[in-house]
């Protein structure tokens, strides 16, 4: 199986592949332990979109959803909270084994903060908090996004020894940020007297949505531009793992490292390809490398089983990378502030799908 499997391959290579879905349908009919046992992933990780979509559409959450509404005295979102967290737990139970294996490495599972709360840090910082104590999970990752006021919040809550999952990343600006927040938080921990071998934490670049945007103003300019499109994304997971190494190979963190603490991983998240022209795995294939994880949706999971190349790929093309960044500068195109775009864009996404949710639980 190992010699058919790519994604078994992966493992040898260093990089961990995650589930991007989560439901019950998934969880009690046992297609996730099949996951976990013939595909060796090794997490899941959640968000509104993806419990909307869970909650709407799975018939294992109605009779418990029509107990939730007769009790007037609960919220939509205690209502949507009580679902979740118990579909968080059931997904954490079955990674437990691999978790406890890899000696906290891997096996987590991800629940996001309200998206409402994207620009309060200090209700976010609360609800990270309550979040991880109604889990009760070792192997849970609070998932905050990393805006100016989740920043803030991460960097406390990673102090306080909560296990978090940065997401809405777009740009290398947002990745020194988070990593910085990270090490400053983590150093508290441990100054405090925290087990930062408890600690884990992941930093989620969104990939397919930066093609998207940017393929757009390239096909706006026409001309020498044009043979550019397709490769911002993957050029900009490529220099934020350049990053990542600079970071968390240097002294400073090195001293953390002595006392326990972990790198944050690299985390290629938004990887299913939108473009219907490009390869449906090129998100994979092209950032295959060590202490990084790539979290899928369903279909790419299919398609790189079946026809994915497993070699590490990550820290070849790092001079075509930076050309293809100076291109884009060249012709006017921040990467910077299309990733401030990007994430505003990704918060309203996700603070839509919560207000779905809620109406769904009213």
């Amino acid at each position: 199986m190992i010699d058919t499997n790519p994604l078994l391959r992966l493992h040898a290579l260093g990089q961990r592949i995650w589930l991007d879905n989560l439901s019950r349908t998934l969880l009690q009919e046992g297609t996730l332990k099949k996951l976990v046992a013939e595909d060796r992933i090794a997490g899941v990780t959640s968000n509104p979109t993806i419990f909307f979509k869970a909650i709407s559409e799975s018939p294992h959450y109605r009779e418990e959803l029509q107990k939730l509404k007769a009790d007037a005295a609960l919220s939509s979102e205690q209502r949507y909270e009580t679902l979740a967290v118990a579909d968080i737990r059931a997904a954490c139970d079955i990674l437990l084994p691999l978790h406890r294996s890899s000696k906290g490495e891997d096996g987590y599972v991800s629940l996001e903060v309200s998206p409402a709360l994207a620009h309060d840090a200090e209700g976010t910082l609360a609800a990270g908090l309550r979040l991880k104590a109604a889990v009760a999970r070792d192997n849970l990752l609070v998932k905050v996004p990393a805006t100016a006021a989740g920043l803030k919040a991460i960097e406390e809550l990673i102090a306080e020894g909560c296990s978090i999952n940065v997401t809405l990343m777009f740009s290398l600006r947002h990745v020194r940020d988070v990593a910085q927040a990270y090490v400053r938080g983590i150093g508290r921990h441990v100054e405090a007297g925290g087990d930062a071998g408890k600690v884990k934490s992941v930093a989620s670049l969104f990939l397919s949505r930066v093609d998207t945007l940017i393929d757009k103003r390239l096909e706006a300019v026409g001309g020498e531009a044009l043979p550019l499109r397709g490769r911002s994304a993957v050029a900009l997971a490529k220099l934020a793992y350049q990053d990542y190494r600079a970071t968390f190979s240097d002294a400073a963190f090195g001293t953390l490292a002595k006392r326990g603490a972990r790198p944050q991983a690299m985390l290629w998240a938004s990887t299913g390809t939108k473009n219907p022209t490009y390869s449906d795995v090129m998100y994979i294939e092209s950032l295959i490398g060590p202490q990084t994880v790539n979290t899928v949706p369903d279909a790419t999971l299919a398609a790189f089983r079946d026809h994915g190349r497993s070699e590490a790929t990550l820290e070849t093309g790092i001079d075509a990378a930076q050309k293809q960044f100076a291109a884009l500068q060249s012709l006017g195109i921040d990467m910077d502030a299309a990733g401030e775009e990007l994430q505003a864009e990704g918060l309203k996404q996700f603070e839509d799908s919560f207000r779905q949710l809620l109406a769904l639980t009213a």
